[in-house]
């Protein structure tokens, strides 16, 4: 832990990114908020955003780090605009930083995320998804300022082919970080639909749990936290039985084109300890 903190003067940097309308205010203070009871400081909490408005004063806030790229990968599933971070300076900041993303919930302590490898390595959250891929998650990564630019180049040289090649931005900057990545232990963070949600049929009788070993869960693929702490899955929103909802399994608008296996697994109820540690 000496090693990577001493890179940053003893300051454990945590740093998050927002462009758009799809997550804002609400995303970065709530996020801001579980740093803050989860780590022990001194710390650092910086926004790169390209909108200051309804922030907590607490939050330090930059610019959009400049990214030469005029035409953006269309067509793939990688969020490519977190690009953007790797380039050879972000704002102040010098040393290892923590990147977390705005949609994750915080349910345990930050600080072992400082205390993995040296200060000059990619450290990375296994992506759960892919058991047989080692492949790291961007959701979760730390990297020392500017080690990343020559992903940044590759990128920027041809962004289209780049993202047709690896798929994901996480697959690229597992396969291409200058001297190789590390990982996180694979229990610190964990995917809410496979970790902690039960399988069918405990789904429909027991709300989600929370492992003891969590210190980040994940919400990808248009999944919220709020989601959870309704236990509302899919755009028609929560049935208001698990009848209801298993009777869902024959009307194909209501499961959304999936499978009737893959609608019945995904059902939740509602989920307190979501609620407890997404808050301001």
């Amino acid at each position: 832990m000496a090693d990577v903190l001493a890179a940053s003067g003893g300051v454990k940097q945590v740093i998050c990114i927002n462009w758009g309308t799809r997550y804002g205010p609400p995303f970065i203070n709530r996020l801001y908020a579980m740093v803050k009871r989860n780590i022990t400081p001194p710390f650092t909490f910086t926004c790169f955003t390209d909108s200051r408005a309804d922030l907590n004063p607490e939050i330090l806030c930059e610019d959009l780090p400049p990214l030469d790229v005029p035409n953006m990968p269309v067509k793939t599933k990688g969020i490519w605009p977190k690009a953007r971070l790797w380039g050879p300076k972000l704002g102040n900041l010098q040393g290892p930083v923590l990147f977390l993303d705005l949609d994750l919930v915080v349910t345990g302590s930050l600080d072992d995320f400082f205390e993995v490898g040296d200060a000059n390595d990619v450290v990375m959250a296994r992506n759960q998804t892919t058991p047989f891929e080692r492949l790291g998650q961007t959701s979760v990564f730390r990297f020392p300022v500017g080690k990343l630019v020559s992903l940044q180049e590759k990128f920027r040289a041809d962004p289209q082919g780049v993202a047709d090649k690896y798929s994901f931005e996480q697959r690229f900057v597992t396969r291409n970080a200058p001297g190789g990545i590390k990982f996180f232990p694979r229990r610190w963070v964990l995917h809410f639909r496979q970790d902690c949600r039960w399988p069918v049929p405990l789904n429909y009788f027991l709300a989600p749990r929370l492992p003891a070993s969590a210190r980040v869960v994940l919400f990808p693929r248009g999944f919220y936290p709020q989601n959870a702490v309704e236990g509302k899955f899919g755009k028609l929103g929560r049935a208001a039985t698990p009848l209801e909802h298993i009777l869902g399994v024959f009307d194909a608008d209501r499961r959304d084109k999936k499978s009737p296996l893959t609608y019945l697994r995904h059902y939740i109820r509602p989920t307190p300890w979501v609620a407890e540690h997404w808050r301001e």
